[in-house]
């Protein structure tokens, strides 16, 4: 080690410059001893050690000048061998006291530099002071460096400790009000064991089974068949017995079975195609829908879910309002929907910079790859397109998109068209669109785009990762929650700015295609054409396939067509406009134009609107794509049509499941509803009550009578004067 003598004090150097200059010239470049001894701090005392360096030193000034480079150079040389550890711990060698280097430097500085050395004096001390000062944290810090182990452990327990008499204390007050507390906490539990488990007890279970695995491998050529065709009896047996009473659920399902047949038509390879993959993937779909649609716990948990995320999103006014007002974010709709894109995408970018959403799109990913068989890059990028955009889930994949074959990059595109990114989900759910019903489209979409994916564009290719279990998630560049919060929120300035450009643009073609048409539809006696009417005609069939009623098919075709030829933004402000005419219990029809949908094709809408497909979108796609792999740009354009159509019949396979397993929702006791309502306004419940009271109304002879259960109900006839006040009918002119 180099003696750093920057740590000394000025006039220590002193003396060791003037001890080495003169004892090497006449020693024989030798340091002595006693300026070892010196330096390495053991001088019994000041005055004493002062005394003998002065005479080893002597005065020869000329031979000092002479040898002064030599010298230096020597004491580099040999400092390897001088022990500096008090030096470095902060601690003044006791033989370099204050006196002695005083006589020391006057000697060899004279009168001119007394000032200098006063000056020089002055930053010594309270360099030392300061060192002796720091001495506290230095040891804190090298006993934290030594035991990081245990102190981190030590951190761990205190907080785990007070979370548990946390925890328990909500349990205690009250137990329903922590009931979600309590699932978050099992579910957390769970995983932190499953990790541990897999970190100890892995390969030992693994090792245990392996005879197992083995037996099921060999017995696996005929034992599938027999599960397979177990599924299939259990199955058809289900939908035998579900839809007896709803025979209507069977339109969805042919719908279903005829989209899969219609994207078999259209794919690559016929004969290459995994079925594996789109059995497992379609299975999938229908469990998840299953759980969530018809189950109690899932549609419980959904509900709470999708509550959850509308009271989160409205955290949002809390900014809004400061920035733009409440009169702005209450009647303009720039105002009141597009923040929630920014406080969403800055809240994703927290979740991001702590590894939340990397560790739960990586556990969605592997168990697609492991049910499908699919590569686990184009796995792992779908399973991204649940929570992010289009362009955004490739740079999962990023290192990877060169040396992808053309069926991954196909499935890729599929799962950014198939899906919605979750900023603007939250959007959609400002609108008033189902939260609960937004999230199961999402997270259903991810194997059903897999699953369609390698039925149009079946892989042919030897995929390079295709041996991998798994690929790596870069994690951000942020140093800190704070700067990952500010990265979100202006990234989402562009997202918002495109969105709002491109509602201004395409409402404004939207009207001119439209004021074009009524002019040509004019010219041969063909009124109110337009663009609305030729898709309500056009895919009026696909939507009654999916499962809407005939009366409510136009409406429905008419979103999809704006969905598909715009974009699913305007679709969605189409469909909430249907459905707050709806629960503000407005007619039916208004002339010969319906006001709303039912409740069943609204949830089918839902569903089918959930995708990024429309063709404004494949610019979005292949620019998102380009600008990571330019070299494929051709390849990109050659797949993306394909990749669109799928996306669409994704989107339109997942509302034929919404109408398979829909369940009405019960009205209640209109009776007693009615009886109670006061009639100042109205809302879908009574509206639906006030149909049912007409139904059981019998005019006879000018006398009015009343069946079923409004039969000897003596506010029949008050109930019915109520429901005129609001509603047409027939019965109300008697």
């Amino acid at each position: 080690m180099v003696p750093d003598f920057a740590r000394v004090r000025p006039a220590s150097i002193c003396a060791v410059q003037l001890c080495t200059t003169t004892s090497l010239s006449t020693r024989g470049g030798r340091i002595p001893a006693v300026l070892l001894r010196v330096l390495q701090g053991r001088a019994p005392g000041t005055a004493l050690w002062t005394e003998r360096l002065m005479d080893n030193c002597g005065a020869g000034s000329g031979a000092a000048g002479r040898s002064h480079r030599e010298a230096m150079a020597r004491l580099e040389m040999e400092g390897n061998q001088i022990n500096l550890d008090n030096l470095e711990k902060g601690i003044d060698n006791s033989a370099f006291s204050s006196l002695g280097e005083e006589e020391l430097c006057e000697e060899r500085d004279g009168p001119h530099g007394g000032n200098e050395r006063k000056r020089g004096e002055g930053n010594g001390r309270v360099a030392s002071y300061c060192r002796k000062a720091l001495q506290p944290a230095s040891k804190a810090k090298r006993f934290c460096k030594a035991h990081t182990k245990a102190l981190r452990r030590v951190c761990w327990g205190i907080l785990g400790a007070a979370y548990l008499c946390y925890f328990i204390a909500a349990c205690w007050l009250n137990f329903q009000r922590a009931l979600a507390l309590v699932v978050i906490t099992v579910v957390v539990i769970f995983f932190m064991c499953w990790s541990l488990f897999k970190k100890y007890c892995g390969a030992k279970v693994l090792t245990l089974l392996s005879p197992l695995w083995k037996c099921l491998q060999k017995s696996w050529p005929w034992l599938k068949w027999l599960l397979y065709v177990l599924l299939l009896g259990g199955l058809v047996t289900w939908l035998a017995l579900d839809t007896a009473k709803k025979p209507e659920q069977l339109i969805s399902l042919a719908g279903f079975c005829v989209l899969v047949l219609f994207l078999f038509a259209f794919s690559k390879h016929h004969s290459a195609v995994s079925w594996r993959a789109v059995f497992w993937g379609l299975g999938l779909e229908f469990l998840i829908g299953l759980f969530i649609l018809r189950t109690t716990p899932g549609i419980q948990a959904f509900q709470w879910l999708g509550d959850q995320i509308q009271v989160f999103l409205g955290y949002t006014k809390a900014g809004s309002s400061f920035v733009f007002g409440n009169t702005l974010i209450e009647d303009v709709f720039a105002f009141q929907s597009l923040p929630i894109i920014i406080f969403f995408s800055c809240v994703m970018s927290i979740l991001y910079y702590l590894g939340v959403m990397q560790w739960l799109i990586l556990k969605i990913s592997w168990l697609l790859q492991i049910s499908l068989g699919t590569t686990p890059t184009e796995t792992l990028s779908v399973a991204g397109n649940i929570f992010v955009g289009q362009t955004e889930a490739p740079l999962l994949i990023r290192p990877y998109l060169a040396d992808m074959t053309h069926s991954e990059i196909h499935a890729v595109m599929a799962g950014g068209f198939s899906t919605i990114a979750g900023s603007v989900m939250g959007a959609y759910i400002s609108f008033g669109i189902d939260a609960a019903l937004l999230i199961a489209a999402s997270v259903m979409a991810a194997p059903c785009a897999l699953a369609m994916s390698k039925l149009v564009y079946p892989e042919v290719e030897e995929s390079k990762f295709k041996g991998k279990e798994s690929v790596r998630i870069s994690s951000g560049e942020e140093r800190n929650i704070l700067e990952a919060a500010s990265n979100g929120a202006a990234a989402s300035i562009g997202l918002v700015a495109n969105i709002a450009a491109n509602l201004i643009a395409f409402l404004a073609v939207l009207e001119f295609i439209n004021a074009a048409l009524r002019w040509f539809g004019e010219m041969v006696e063909i009124k109110d054409l337009s663009f609305q009417m030729i898709c309500s005609y056009v895919l009026m069939p696909v939507a009654f396939l999916m499962g809407a009623d005939w009366a409510d098919s136009p409406l429905v075709a008419e979103l999809l067509g704006i969905k598909i030829f715009l974009n699913e933004f305007v679709a969605y402000q189409q469909l909430a406009t249907y459905k707050r005419n709806r629960l503000s219990g407005l007619e039916e029809w208004s002339g010969s134009r319906k006001q709303w949908i039912s409740e069943r094709a609204e949830s089918i809408t839902t569903f089918a609107l959930c995708g990024f497909a429309n063709l404004s979108s494949i610019g979005i796609m292949l620019g998102g794509l380009t600008s990571m792999v330019p070299h494929r740009k051709s390849e990109l354009a050659s797949i993306v049509l394909r990749a669109l159509l799928t996306g669409i019949c994704v989107s339109m396979l997942n509302s034929c499941l919404a109408g398979l397993l829909y369940v009405p929702t019960e009205v209640g006791n209109c009776v007693t509803i009615l009886i109670n309502a006061n009639f100042t306004s109205t809302n879908y419940t009574i509206y639906t009550c006030c149909k049912q009271l007409f139904a059981s109304t019998v005019l006879e002879n000018g006398t009015l009578s009343f069946t079923g259960a409004w039969d000897s109900v003596a506010d029949s006839l008050p109930c019915l004067t109520g429901c005129c006040r609001h509603y047409n009918h027939t019965h109300c002119t008697a």
